[in-house]
């Protein structure tokens, strides 16, 4: 077994460095930095910014999908019949709306080590201390972030379909979950895909808040090289254009998507 992920993992490895756009065969800094400081390998930053800009996007693709479920399971309670339901997702909207960002990363990644080690302790544990990992802390805490502001983009949707529609699928002789897949869903996708769009480009900006825990994505792995070579204007442009680049990118791709969820409209 043991072997099983050895090889998975250098196959991984391979991959992704056959697709790395900076330190890649083909990639930006490997063509372009050679006999620079951004060189890739012992004798430039080019690979420490590669692995930044792998842990950035990994972060944010990581985060979407935990973020939209936990969003629509919220909108979900928002308008629920349940009165505490109502109150809940209330409460959960309120409290991650209203914190700084950087103030639920550091409660998450410093809070949950001290709770789970004072769990443990209580139950008799005798270990070594219970570390978060970075990674998982800032998925975490841009999830709930992320979630809370997903959740009233989704309830807005949910209150722009008419009712007649739910109507529609009780006449038809759908159960409430058929009607809410295969009536209501497409339509909340094309009501709430322009403000899914925005909280998806601040995400990528947020993702920057985890180099404060040490997780060498873009921001922290410039930040180093700032520090050694003493050229922070240079290093901090990188990560302009890194951050620019994903979010035209993204614009792109979203163009696409956007276009899927309006295949079936009416041309007028």
């Amino acid at each position: 077994m043991g072997g099983l992920f050895s090889a998975l993992g250098s196959f991984w490895s391979s991959l992704v460095h056959i697709f790395d756009p900076l330190c890649g065969p083909v990639g930006i800094f490997t063509w372009l930095g050679q006999s620079t400081i951004l060189a890739c390998g012992d004798t430039g930053w080019g690979d420490e910014i590669a692995v930044g800009l792998q842990i950035t996007v990994s972060v944010a693709i990581v985060t979407l999908p935990i973020g939209l479920v936990i969003g629509f399971l919220v909108a979900l309670g928002q308008q629920s019949e349940e009165k505490s339901l109502r109150l809940a997702a209330g409460v959960y909207t309120t409290i991650f709306r209203g914190l700084p960002e950087l103030l639920t990363l550091f409660i998450i990644y410093y809070g949950m080590q001290i709770l789970i080690q004072n769990l443990l302790d209580f139950a008799g544990y005798s270990g070594p201390p219970v570390e978060i990992n970075a990674f998982l802390a800032g998925v975490i805490a841009l999830s709930v972030v992320f979630s809370a502001y997903c959740s009233e983009v989704l309830l807005s949707a949910f209150r722009a379909i008419p009712k007649g529609q739910y109507e529609a699928g009780h006449a038809l002789g759908l159960h409430r979950g058929r009607t809410l897949r295969l009536i209501v869903l497409p339509q909340l996708v094309r009501i709430a895909l322009p403000g899914l769009t925005n909280l998806w480009m601040v995400l990528l900006k947020d993702t920057s808040y985890v180099s404060i825990i040490s997780l060498a994505d873009i921001l922290r792995q410039t930040s180093v090289a700032v520090r050694v070579t003493k050229e922070p204007f240079f290093f901090y442009g990188i990560a302009c254009c890194l951050y620019l680049a994903l979010a035209i990118l993204s614009s792109f791709l979203l163009v696409y998507v956007d276009r899927w969820a309006k295949r079936s409209e009416v041309r007028r």
